[in-house]
Parts: structure tokens; C-alpha cells; sequence
């Protein structure tokens, strides 16, 4: 696989070619033909989508996002301890080993074995001595669970952890539910770091009502001041397109007019899900692809008659014509 990152094109050696790093190199190896232009062409991963497309004409075959790791960052599953903020002791506790053998791989004589389970025990104890780490236990749990489920990678995982813990240091979690409260975390990290995420994503796979998870998330931008970045309407309209098999030649129509709606100030104020398929819905018109209203609609996880009115008001305010 070829990752595009900067200036740089980073190869992603297979498992089989006995390589564990990453190499820096100038030329692709890896291509294949296309199912849409029939080219022979790399394949390359948008690093901030995660997205795997082919680089001549933009189709996505593969929608996921990526997770770099440090040497560092071991995986749980193999057994290793992991630092980070996700964790509620952040990874840098001691940890006594649950195999009853020395170092020499002998067995510990009967006496030694009652201390070194007494001493587990305690261990045990001493960690999750009160509400505030047994709570935060509970969360990263979770929060590990819905890592795969929503494709979030490392970064992302940091900061919606980071948010929590100064959500929990200012005593906004007393007596709240700790799903809703994660969900809205999930939601402003991804925000925060331009991943295109929706409440509705995020309310249907942690099975949190989207209500609830937008009130935790109104609340934590305004207690701890967090100032979150213009939402990009192009990745929007990627995404609606993917979704409903939209053609390059109509998405690249629907890029342009989305430039000039946001240039005049008509996206301001707007849901971007649902103006992005209005904007796909009135490019489909001029390049004479068929598309209903409810296909976007369902694409874009919005109503038909919210695209209806907002194809009124991009034809009266950059007359548009069908």
C-alpha cells in the first residue's frame, strides 16, 4: 500500500517480505487496474479520511482510517502494557506478572506464592481505590470498544481521552452517564482533528440517543472553551457521493459549486450533511445523472424536503438554472 503524507510517499511492506519498518522511497509499488477508468494505476491512502483510492480519476474502493504507531505504543492483545492517555493509570504503573514462575522460569515455592498473591491483591486494590479511576476504567473500556467500530485512529483516541479527563478534573461527569459524555468527546476530537464523523455515526454505533449526545457536547465546548474548526463541506460532499455511487465528473461538479456557495456565504449557518447532498443533487441535474432526492437523502443521513429547501436556496442565491 502507498501512502501519501506531505511532500513524502511512505510503502507499506507486506508481512510476508520479512520487513517491519516503514521505507522511505520515491516510486509506488503497488497498482492495479481500476473497475471505473480501466487504467493502470497506484492506489494510494488519504491520510486524513483514511480513505484507499485510485490517484488518476478518485474512485474509493476502501473506506478506512489509518492508525500509525510508535515503537512505543504496544498492542494489548499481545500481553504488553501500552502509555497513553486512554488508559486510567496511563500506562505507567507497575504491573506484577499472574504466571507463579521466577525469572528462571521456575516455580515459587508455596510460601513465597501466599505473599505474591496477597501483594496482587493489594496491587489490585490500590489501583481502583476510588470512584474517579474506577470511572475512568469504565470509559476507556468502552472507548477501546468503539475504536474499531468507528475506524478512529490513535490520534483521535488521545484527544477524545484528554477531553474527558478535563471534563472529569472540572466535575462535569458527577452523576452523568459516562456513553453520552464519550460520545460527545468522540464527536469534538474528531472535529478538532478534521475526521468526518457525524453525531449520527457516532449516536447509532455507541447506541446513545443523538440528543443526548449533542447536549453533553454544547456543554463541553462551552466549560472547558473549545474552539472547533470549520467543518471542510468537500469532504462532506466525498462522503454523501460515496455513499450513493455518485460518478467523479458529477462530484467534481458538486466541489465547484460548493466553493461558490461557501464563497457567497450560503453555506453559514447550514447542516453540512444536509447541504452537501443538496449541492450533489442539483449537480446531478446538470450533468444528467439520475438521482432522487431520497437517495441523497439517505446518503447523507438527512430528510428529502431538508434537500428540497436547500436547492431553493442555492437557485435563488447563485442562480442556478435547471
Amino acid at each position: 500500500m502507498v501512502i501519501v503524507s506531505s511532500n513524502r510517499i511512505f510503502i507499506n511492506k507486506r508481512k510476508d517480505d520479512n520487513v517491519n519498518s516503514i521505507r522511505e522511497t520515491s516510486t509506488p509499488s503497488t497498482s492495479t487496474v481500476c473497475p471505473l477508468c480501466k487504467s493502470d494505476d497506484a492506489i494510494i491512502t488519504d491520510p486524513k479520511s483514511g480513505e484507499i483510492i485510485f490517484s488518476k480519476c478518485g474512485m474509493v474502493i476502501f473506506e478506512k482510517s489509518l492508525e500509525r504507531k510508535t515503537h512505543w505504543q504496544r498492542d494489548v492483545t499481545e500481553g504488553r502494557a501500552r502509555t497513553g492517555l486512554a488508559r486510567h493509570d496511563m500506562g505507567l504503573s507497575t504491573v506484577i506478572g499472574k504466571e507463579n514462575m521466577d525469572s528462571s522460569r521456575n516455580k515459587i515455592n508455596p510460601s513465597m506464592l501466599r505473599r505474591l498473591i496477597r501483594l496482587r491483591t493489594w496491587d489490585f486494590r490500590t489501583k481502583l481505590n476510588n470512584s474517579s479511576d474506577r470511572s475512568l476504567k469504565a470509559a476507556f473500556s468502552e472507548l477501546d470498544s468503539l475504536k474499531d467500530k468507528l475506524g478512529l485512529t490513535y490520534a483521535i483516541i488521545e484527544r477524545t481521552a484528554y477531553i474527558y479527563r478535563k471534563a472529569q478534573e472540572k466535575g462535569m461527569l458527577r452523576g452523568r452517564s459516562i456513553s453520552p459524555v464519550l460520545g460527545a468527546a468522540i464527536f469534538i476530537a474528531c472535529r478538532e482533528l478534521e475526521v468526518p464523523r457525524t453525531l449520527d455515526d457516532i449516536a447509532t454505533i455507541s447506541n446513545v440517543k443523538r440528543k443526548s449526545i449533542a447536549k453533553y457536547h454544547r456543554k463541553l465546548v462551552y466549560e472547558l472553551q473549545i474552539k472547533l474548526p470549520a467543518i471542510d463541506s468537500t469532504k462532506c460532499i466525498g462522503r454523501v457521493a460515496n455513499k450513493a455511487n455518485i460518478s467523479e465528473k458529477t462530484k467534481h461538479q458538486a466541489i465547484n459549486l460548493m466553493n461558490d456557495a461557501v464563497r457567497r456565504g450560503v453555506s453559514a449557518g447550514k447542516d453540512p450533511m444536509g447541504l452537501a447532498a443538496a449541492v450533489l443533487f442539483a449537480s446531478c441535474a446538470k450533468t444528467g445523472e439520475q438521482k432522487s432526492k431520497i437517495d441523497l437523502a439517505n446518503a447523507g443521513q438527512t430528510r428529502d424536503s431538508t434537500i428540497r429547501k436547500r436547492v431553493k436556496e442555492l437557485k435563488d442565491r447563485l442562480e442556478l438554472h435547471d
